[in-house]
């Protein structure tokens, strides 16, 4: 199945509600929040407080992007916050397999995101335990960055690992995902695409949701 899901990182904050709500009603199948520290990545975001706030306003799952240090010291409190999927950086967290046991005895889904630089053999022996794999295909940190097309095998060939060994995970891609481009990231294997300016950024919302399912075939 696949699902878009609008990040934040490029709504406006001072009306996050019903910037949230109105991609909800165009077509949006979950609320992407991406958690910048200024550590991990050079920007700082949004924490716990904000995912509980848009929990009381969505009727969507919420998927927490953790671009953090640290991660292990923060998974309670943003699953209480209301999180829905919770996604680590593979790069941040030195004992990934207890981090994301961590997230699913809590009875969310876990991800495990990697940077554009990052090998796939880093989830060798951590891929059957995970519910998504996220793809970045911008260096994380900032929104309204332009997609990196060398990720494109990248996202292919983790769906034919997937698909040779029987998994039920779902490959997430993030970052310049638009219009123009998600009907090929779609082909490669993608499953969940998160779009922040190529939704956010544009006229009209609805329609450029109406126009990446169609993309998509979703």
């Amino acid at each position: 199945m696949k699902r878009i899901a609008p990040s934040i990182l490029s709504a406006d904050l001072a009306h996050l509600a019903d910037e949230v709500r109105e991609v909800i009603q165009a077509g949006a199948d979950w609320i992407h929040v991406d958690v910048m520290d200024g550590h991990f990545v050079p920007n700082i975001t949004v924490g716990p407080i904000v995912v509980k706030a848009l929990k009381k306003v969505v009727n969507v799952p919420l998927d927490v992007h953790l671009m953090i240090e640290r991660a292990d010291d923060y998974l309670d409190a943003f699953i209480e916050a209301g999180a829905d999927i919770l996604t680590v950086q593979i790069e941040a967290c030195t004992h990934l397999h207890r981090t994301v046991n961590a997230i699913k005895a809590k009875g969310i889904k876990a991800g495990v995101a990697l940077n554009p630089a990052t090998p796939l053999e880093g989830l060798d022996f951590i891929l059957p335990d995970l519910d998504l794999v996220m793809i970045m295909t911008v260096n994380p940190g900032f929104g309204g960055q332009e997609f990196i097309p060398a990720m494109l095998p990248k996202i292919e060939r983790l769906k034919g690992i997937i698909t040779k060994q029987k998994l039920k995970v779902e490959i997430e891609v993030d970052g310049g995902i638009k219009v123009a481009n998600i009907g090929e990231v779609a082909r490669r294997g993608g499953d969940i695409f998160v779009a922040g300016s190529g939704i956010f950024g544009t006229p009209n919302r609805a329609e450029t949701i109406k126009k990446m399912r169609q993309e998509i075939g979703a």
